[in-house]
């Protein structure tokens, strides 16, 4: 059997490791979380350059490690979402999305949709630097991993007349449940055009009151099935 594999991949985080190497986390479709050493990487004649920075995405050749860490030999840049790296507001929202990403993708597991979302939602990152665009991929996530809020109607009786969203009901109240937070009509209809397949459309709206009440929403809805507080969340909000 082989000690070698390839794969392609979008690199969530790095950090450091001795004094001139990385370890290099990235979500791959074929083995979903991989965390592999980038020897070298913090020279300034490394051969990896600036390809393994987190938002590439990469082809790349692997040594299988015998623990948990592997060694990336050879990388290919697919993608280095430049307008993304050269912008810090894309960034910060690019940053963001690869968190939640990192935070259940699993190792050793397909993660074929997963890695497919992030590349769509990066590309379209690049094009549309919209204040939807990690909110929506927040909501995106949580359907994926078998979460996803309702919200077409109230979650306990079905009812239309729609006032709050709960975290701990999972979507939408109607007047009589109310529990939760209050939202607005035009952001229940962003919620559905989101969630709805109409996801173009939102991206196209201009930042608004309910704009601001989708990303409140979606963050803590995320953080809510995570279990834990994100940490560009204060970078967002700023």
């Amino acid at each position: 059997m082989s000690k070698y594999y390839t794969t392609k991949g979008i690199v969530l985080r790095t950090y450091k490791l001795r004094e001139a190497d990385r370890i290099i986390v990235l979500i791959s479709p074929d083995r979903g979380m991989i965390r592999a050493v980038a020897k070298g990487i913090r020279k300034t004649k490394s051969k990896f350059g600036s390809r393994l920075e987190p938002t590439t995405h990469v082809s790349m050749q692997v040594h299988k490690g015998k623990g948990d860490l592997d060694l990336i030999t050879q990388v290919e840049t697919l993608d280095h979402f430049r307008t993304i790296r050269e912008d810090l507001n894309r960034l910060t929202k690019a940053i963001a999305m690869l968190e939640a990403v990192d935070q259940v993708v699993l190792p050793s597991e397909p993660a074929i949709e997963l890695h497919r979302m992030l590349l769509r939602a990066l590309k379209t990152l690049e094009e549309n630097d919209s204040v939807l665009v990690t909110p929506s991929f927040y909501l995106k996530l949580l359907v994926l991993e078998g979460s996803g809020p309702i919200v077409d109607q109230c979650v306990v009786c079905g009812a239309t007349d729609i006032v709050a969203f709960s975290n701990e009901e999972g979507g939408v109240m109607c007047a009589t449940h109310r529990t939760g937070i209050p939202i607005s009509a035009p952001a229940i209809d962003l919620l559905r055009l989101i969630l709805g397949g109409q996801l173009g459309k939102a991206l196209n709206q201009k930042e608004s009151h309910a704009t601001k009440e989708i990303e409140k929403i979606a963050r803590e809805a995320l953080e809510y099935f995570l279990e834990r507080r994100m940490r560009t969340t204060t970078l967002l909000d700023t």
